[in-house]
């Protein structure tokens, strides 16, 4: 009996005790929520002010390092905005049945055919003042020893009477197994005299090579601002021994940098050699003349026809119908549809740009 009352006044006290757990629980907030409560949410940081620049003065610099798409520039007022246009130029001559030249014909007086089809002329100009960009290649070979003092002295002749300083430049290479330039680009008669004076012969003939080089190397890669007229003169005659491209090749490049090339044969054995035909071969595909001397002293003769061939040219562009970059090789004949007994004579052909 004593344990039954004791156990009644437990569970008496417990049932009084049960409203006033409940009514602090619900006081009192949980754990996380009362860690919510008293740790104020982050406010985001006011936005920083752009300044403003004062009046009269300059506005702030963006910067720069930071990556973002960069608006257009807008075109200068004034410049000329360059597009690639399919035009083809050809520097040509013409003359009548006696080898004089006609320098007073017209745009109406040409036609073009381009891979057997006629082409539109965009533009046409009598180029008699063009600045002249010269290449001259002296063979120094042994097999030219004994008339090599009489076409160093012909050379620096045709260079002081043609090359005007400040608007032309022409350099010098000698060849014998390997190619030279003893003169780079200058205007300068007098150091281009010296880069010819200091030929000596004595080797095989790499003519190929120096063609191939001098082009490539020299007249390719020269600046061209403004249109110029670009020639090489090869002094030799014409057999190649040791050259590590062919004939072709040199040829080939030629067309590329937009060369005319005149060649002068030393050759004076009154008979046609195998070297002559090579250089006529080389003159006819690059629009330019081959000269074969009957005597060493007609070699003189011959650079002053080209000095006068060099002021009395015609320039045309052309617009082929169907034009592909696709690097291939096309024909080109300009022919002077209105004059029948005239002679026209430009490169044979031309090769079309590769597309990028």
């Amino acid at each position: 009996m004593r344990f039954s009352g004791f156990f009644l006044f437990l569970g008496s006290v417990a049932l009084a005790l049960v409203p006033l757990l409940a009514q602090e629980s619900a006081d009192l907030p949980s754990a996380p929520s009362a860690a919510r409560a008293t740790k104020p949410a982050p406010q985001p940081p006011p936005p920083t002010p752009t300044p403003q620049p004062a009046p009269n003065e300059t506005p702030p610099i963006a910067d720069t390092s930071k990556p973002s798409t960069p608006a257009p520039e807008a075109e200068p007022e004034g410049t000329t905005i360059r597009k690639n246009v399919n035009e083809v130029n050809i520097v040509f001559t013409v003359t009548d049945k006696h080898g004089r030249h006609i320098k007073d014909l017209k745009r109406d007086d040409f036609h073009v055919v381009d891979d057997s089809r006629s082409a539109a002329i965009s533009s046409f100009h009598s180029e008699t003042n063009l600045p002249l960009q010269v290449g001259l290649l002296v063979d120094a070979s042994n097999s030219v020893r004994d008339r090599f003092k009489f076409e160093q002295e012909s050379a620096i002749e045709f260079l002081s009477q043609t090359i005007r300083p400040r608007y032309d430049k022409a350099f010098v290479v000698g060849f014998d197994a390997t190619p030279e330039v003893t003169q780079d680009f200058t205007d300068n008669t007098e150091t281009l005299s010296r880069g010819v004076r200091i030929l000596k012969p004595g080797g095989g003939t790499a003519m190929y090579d120096a063609l191939y080089s001098a082009c490539r190397d020299k007249l390719l890669k020269q600046s061209q601002g403004t249109p110029v007229r670009r020639a090489i003169i090869l002094l030799t005659d014409g057999e190649d021994n040791l050259s590590h491209v062919t004939r072709e090749e040199a040829i080939e490049m030629a067309q590329r940098a937009e060369v005319v090339v005149y060649t002068i044969s030393t050759n004076i054995t009154g008979s046609r050699a195998r070297g002559d035909k090579v250089l006529q071969r080389i003159a006819d595909a690059t629009g330019g003349y081959a000269f074969f001397p009957f005597q060493i002293t007609d070699v003189a003769n011959a650079f002053a026809e080209i000095q006068d061939e060099l002021r009395s040219q015609y320039a045309l562009s052309t617009l082929p119908r169907n034009f592909a970059a696709d690097g291939r090789y096309h024909t080109v004949e300009i022919l002077a549809s209105n004059h029948k007994s005239l002679r026209v004579r430009s490169r044979r052909g031309y090769y079309a740009p590769t597309a990028q």
